[in-house]
C-alpha cells in the first residue's frame, strides 16, 4: 500500500527535523565567540575553521533538505555530522552515575534517533528520484 502526505505537512515535518540545526547554526553565527569556546571545550582544533564549517554545514544542509535541492545529500550530511557530534559531546559512558549521566545518555539516544530520521529522509528522496 502506498500512502501520500500533503506537501505542506511534509515540509513542516522536515522543518521540525531541521529545527535544531537551523537554531544551532544561527546561534553559532550570531555568537561566534561562544562557538569558539564550545569548540575548545570539546578539544576541537583549529577552532575557528571548524566553527565556520559547522555553521555552514548546519545551515546549508538544512536548506538543502527544506528546498528539496539535493535533499538526500543534506540529509546524509546532517546524519553524519550528528553521529560524529554525538560521540564527541555525549560520552555518557565516561560519566559517573547520576543525573548528568542520565541526561547525557538520553540525549545520546535521542541524537541517534535524529540520525535515523535523516537516513530515512535520504533514502526516501533517493527512492523518489529513482521512481520519477
Amino acid at each position: 500500500m502506498r500512502w501520500t502526505i500533503s506537501p505542506a505537512v511534509r515540509w513542516v515535518a522536515l522543518l521540525l527535523l531541521c529545527a535544531a540545526y537551523l537554531q544551532g547554526g544561527l546561534n553559532k553565527a550570531m555568537d561566534f565567540n561562544a562557538t569558539l569556546a564550545e569548540m575548545n571545550h570539546f578539544g576541537l582544533s583549529p577552532a575557528g575553521p571548524l566553527a565556520v564549517a559547522v555553521i555552514v554545514l548546519e545551515l546549508g544542509a538544512a536548506a538543502l533538505i527544506l528546498t528539496g535541492f539535493y535533499r538526500w545529500l543534506g540529509a546524509l550530511a546532517l546524519a553524519g555530522f550528528t553521529l560524529m557530534a554525538t560521540f564527541v559531546a555525549l560520552r555518557f559512558w565516561e560519566m559517573p552515575l547520576g543525573p548528568e549521566r542520565f541526561m547525557a545518555a538520553n540525549s545520546f539516544f535521542e541524537h541517534l534517533g535524529l540520525v535515523g530520521g535523516f537516513l530515512l529522509v535520504a533514502w526516501l528522496d533517493l527512492k523518489e528520484r529513482r521512481d520519477d
